[in-house]
């Protein structure tokens, strides 16, 4: 009924004004009788009461769809009166409204077929990788440890552009169930062990077999960021990667505590950003400004807390809190 007042407020305004001018026009041209002017007021005003009526009750449903919320574009549709105006309004919005999901069809359909392409390039490439890790192991020589190294390096990047792509399709790409710490960040290290042995860092691991709720998977990715980094940002200062577990009532804390560079303060609040590399990302240009990122964006998904500290030469702390 608002609506429909706030759409008709300047007809009603005209139609008062119109009258008062008329009865002006009567009194003015010598017409004093009061009776026969209260009946013309009386008459117009019933004439547009009777119309505004007829129009309210002929679009109706089309003013109270308007008014209150729709939970479906489809309901929207079946609710519009028959009266001229809202039905081609109506048609101009089925229009549009198939134009908008037939777009949102093609655009999903493309971003599958992206994801699809991603998965099976990255697949693709870690072949030819793994087949060159088997041919270098066989010889101790000095060349071919550098091309291991490389090959690390490689595979570290395709996992990275894997694990981005999956997160768009997160919720069909996880399992919540009790993983244990000691586990996964066992599992994380070993993969990372030729890193700590050229970086000459020690990983020193106080993590107990505690079970927290998370996906397995994401999980092993969260910690090898976080320790990948921490080696990456030790070399030549620091020479050890501590790795802690603490419990309260409410939750069991995961530290991962390097005694490298650390971040300048400035750097502190973007670090979380996408592509932000920082002071240290300058210095180490093999950053991508991806890993914390992504790191971040898994631990929410996964409704874990992340919290990072660091103070510039003395080194970095990244807890990550599971909740009981």
């Amino acid at each position: 009924m608002k609506l429909f007042l706030r759409d008709h407020f300047f007809l009603i305004l005209v139609n008062i004004l119109q009258i008062i001018i008329l009865l002006l026009v009567f009194w003015m041209d010598g017409y004093h009788n009061r009776h026969l002017l209260f009946y013309t007021l009386f008459l117009a005003t019933f004439i547009l009461m009777l119309y505004l009526v007829f129009r309210y009750l002929l679009h109706q449903r089309f003013y109270n769809r308007l008014s209150n919320p729709m939970n479906q574009m489809d309901e929207a549709f079946e609710t519009l009166d028959k009266a001229p105006l809202a039905k081609a309004l109506g048609e101009l919005l089925k229009r549009q409204y198939r134009i908008y999901i037939n777009e949102l069809d093609r655009q999903e359909k493309r971003r599958n077929d992206h994801l699809t392409f991603i998965n099976q390039w990255v697949h693709q490439m870690k072949t030819p990788l793994s087949v060159i890790e088997l041919i270098t192991q066989e010889n101790d020589d000095e060349h071919l440890e550098s091309i291991r190294e490389e090959t690390d390096k490689l595979e570290k990047g395709l996992e990275m552009v894997l694990y981005a792509a999956r997160l768009e399709m997160f919720e069909q790409d996880f399992h919540v169930e009790p993983v244990s710490l000691k586990v996964v960040i066992e599992e994380a290290i070993r993969e990372n062990k030729r890193f700590f042995i050229k970086n000459h860092v020690y990983p020193e691991v106080h993590v107990s077999s505690t079970m927290v709720e998370s996906d397995e998977k994401w999980l092993e990715f969260i910690f090898n960021q976080l320790i990948t980094n921490a080696v990456k940002y030790s070399t030549g200062k620091g020479h050890k990667v501590v790795i802690t577990e603490t419990k309260d009532r409410l939750e069991t804390i995961v530290t991962v505590q390097d005694y490298g560079v650390g971040i300048p303060k400035t750097d502190l609040k973007r670090v979380f950003n996408p592509f932000f590399t920082g002071e240290n990302g300058r210095n180490y240009r093999e950053s991508t400004g991806m890993g914390l990122y992504l790191v971040k964006e898994v631990c929410e998904k996964l409704g874990h807390k992340i919290e990072l500290t660091s103070i510039q030469g003395e080194g970095t702390s990244v807890q990550i809190r599971f909740l009981h």
